[in-house]
């Protein structure tokens, strides 16, 4: 019996020893940890997906149309806009006095060199040096026509020639350099004076070809 009991005893150890080397490599090498999947960033696809976009070569096309000035380019905008300029400064030339012969604000006007100086000055138009010539100049315009910076004419020294000259400003109105004694004033072609010897109005060539 003792001899069974020793040999069953060692059995188990032989059995102990043989398991614990695998024990033992299992403590010592532990299971390694499981790597976690990331999973990508919507920024990275993103950029992924914009680096594979192709882009229009034309980047206009992305861009809205101008818009259109119906407007543009309308010829009688620029008659108006020299109209202006010729009202303006002949507005601003009032009480400048009349001179015989005058062709400048320092010296004083006539009623021709008035005429002449804002034409040249406000639009760069050179118009004859009187008023009988500048009667000549340009084209006819019918009293229910005229317009800011049509010329008016008057025959103050007889019914035969043209003596007197003024620019048109608006319901009847003009503005001129009259006579000795005074300077220049608006006056109106309703006036009794003025309207027995209006003599007609011309349009010069410079606001004819602009509209």
């Amino acid at each position: 019996m003792p001899i069974q009991r020793l040999t069953v005893t060692a059995a188990l150890l032989a059995a102990l020893f043989a398991i614990s080397p695998v024990h033992a490599a299992e403590r010592a090498s532990p299971a390694p940890l499981a790597t976690p999947v990331l999973a990508p960033l919507p920024m990275a696809s993103a950029a992924s997906a914009l680096a594979q976009a192709t882009l229009p070569a034309d980047l206009s096309s992305l861009l809205p149309a101008p818009a259109v000035d119906d407007e543009a380019g309308d010829p009688g905008d620029d008659a108006g806009d020299l109209r202006q300029a010729l009202v303006g400064l002949a507005m601003k030339l009032r009480d400048v006095r009349y001179v015989r012969g005058g062709r400048s604000p320092t010296t004083g006007f006539d009623c021709s060199g008035f005429v002449r100086y804002v034409f040249a000055h406000a639009i760069g138009l050179r118009l004859p040096a009187n008023s009988a010539a500048q009667f000549l100049a340009g084209i006819k315009v019918s009293r229910g026509d005229m317009q800011p910076g049509d010329l008016v004419f008057f025959r103050t020294h007889g019914k035969k020639r043209i003596s007197h000259v003024g620019i048109y400003l608006d319901n009847g109105r003009f503005i001129h350099s009259p006579s000795a004694g005074k300077s220049v004033e608006v006056s109106s072609l309703d006036e009794a004076y003025w309207s027995k010897r209006f003599a007609g109005a011309r349009r010069p060539e410079g606001i004819v070809q602009n509209g």
